[in-house]
């Protein structure tokens, strides 16, 4: 994995005013119960391995038993606010059932694994330290691209909903062969409109690993 090696990381800034504004008039400056540093306390870790028993370069974390609870409390309220306006009826509902951190990257993540116990479905979501750039690119894609994409800011946290996909390095490998003629230009097509939407956006994400 040769492209995980960053000679210069991206440079992180801090939300203006003026950008505070906007994202309270659009209703993506919420308050929330739980921040980025509160996810940092954890206690321990394991490594994550993929099936083939590679290094995710994400660790699970593991936090006091005491204050696990009050954690996946909290993070249950984030994800209502992110899918449901806030509705707390749902918690009974969901569990919260790890939480990894990513080891790697600018941002250093933590992804957090909802399931809703009722039907055994479960979704992603990120928090991370708030960054005026990524802010800025999220909003021009969600502007910009044919799909909505759900974030939350508050503060110095970033909370992002999970964009289902298959890892672009895996795609290529094992199912762009497969691919007929025309589903590959249909491919093609899609990824000129979305080199074209990086060009005037800010997230500065373009690795063989990122999802399509």
């Amino acid at each position: 994995m040769e492209d995980l090696k960053i000679s210069k990381k991206k440079p992180s800034f801090p939300i203006t005013g003026k950008l505070h504004n906007y994202l309270q008039e659009y209703n993506r400056n919420i308050k929330i119960p739980i921040f980025y540093d509160d996810l940092l306390r954890f206690q321990g870790s394991i490594v994550v391995y993929d099936k083939q028993g590679k290094d995710t370069l994400w660790v699970r974390t593991y936090y006091n038993e005491f204050e696990r609870e009050t954690i996946d409390l909290s993070l249950k309220h984030v994800y209502s606010l992110l899918i449901s306006d806030g509705n707390e009826e749902i918690f009974k509902y969901l569990n919260v059932d790890s939480i990894d951190y990513c080891t790697f990257g600018n941002s250093k993540p933590f992804r957090v694994k909802v399931r809703n116990i009722l039907n055994d479905n479960y979704t992603y979501f990120y928090v991370k330290k708030a960054d005026a750039s990524r802010v800025y690119g999220l909003e021009l894609e969600h502007m910009l691209s044919p799909y909505n994409l759900n974030f939350l800011v508050y503060k110095d946290t970033l909370i992002e909903e999970h964009i289902s996909g298959i890892p672009g390095d895996e795609f290529i490998k094992n199912m762009l062969p497969d691919c007929l003629p025309n589903e590959k230009s249909q491919i093609a097509k899609e990824f000129v409109k979305f080199n074209e939407r990086c060009t005037i956006r800010l997230l500065g994400d373009m690795r063989s690993y990122n999802y399509v």
